[in-house]
């Protein structure tokens, strides 16, 4: 049974859903451990708060009157790293690997349980909040070129452009950064933050994720398989 606790206080989490049934489901469990949940009917509603607010996590129903859930939680990675978890009553394997292709960091399957939905929102904000500090002055690593701050999850490339991790993706991405030129077991990856009940391919779709947004025409891939080991961050990194 979940108890209540005084890090979940004032902790505020955006939903959006167009049944009102679901809606007022998760406000009364959220209100139930401090969180403060705002419910929106729209994607165009959400987006619009999320122009002037930026809340601790989003929850994304996929089918959405006038938007493909799918194509909301672009549109709110584009923007902000804030952790998304999918609420839908597609169960399939498939969706599950595209919500996290496209940077959800959860997904849970309708018919649910409330109280499971708050515990999966308190395990992706502990998550977040237990990833080791940046070391003293340190601010931001830079590799191949591409430079990476920890305290946003932003990552830039070397032409200046910008684009935001989510939690899984930026916890993945950090231990490599912490340990070039090592192999990481994914047994060791996964207790470092890329776990996901649900589906235990997560951290190779991340990888993927990551692979994707590093992909530059004509360099190698920074990022390498080892097979029957685990993964291998093949640069040398800076933390200046």
């Amino acid at each position: 049974m979940l108890t209540r606790s005084a890090q979940a206080a004032k902790r505020s989490v955006f939903v959006v859903d167009d049944e009102p049934e679901i809606g007022n489901l998760l406000l009364d469990a959220m209100n139930q451990f401090g969180m403060v949940g705002k419910v929106f009917a729209t994607a165009s509603e959400m987006l619009s708060a999320l122009s002037n607010e930026t809340p601790d996590a989003c929850i994304v129903d996929l089918g959405l009157p006038d938007m493909e859930g799918m194509t909301l939680i672009n549109e709110i990675r584009r923007q902000s790293s804030v952790p998304i978890i999918v609420l839908s009553a597609r169960g399939h394997s498939s969706d599950r690997v595209m919500g996290l292709e496209l940077g959800a960091d959860d997904y849970v399957v309708k018919p649910f349980d409330p109280r499971e939905v708050v515990a999966r929102i308190r395990s992706i904000l502990r998550r977040a909040s237990d990833q080791p500090p940046p070391m003293q002055k340190v601010e931001e690593a830079r590799f191949q070129g591409w430079t990476y701050q920890p305290s946003s999850h932003c990552l830039t490339s070397p032409e200046g452009e910008e684009t935001f991790l989510s939690t899984g993706e930026a916890t993945l991405l950090e231990a490599l950064l912490r340990a070039p030129k090592r192999v990481l077991t994914r047994d060791y990856l996964l207790e470092h933050g890329g776990r996901d009940e649900s589906l235990d391919r997560s951290i190779d779709v991340r990888i993927s994720r990551i692979r994707k947004k590093l992909n530059r025409k004509n360099e190698p891939a920074c990022i390498r398989t080892i097979y029957g080991s685990g993964y291998m961050l093949a640069c040398d990194v800076i933390w200046p």
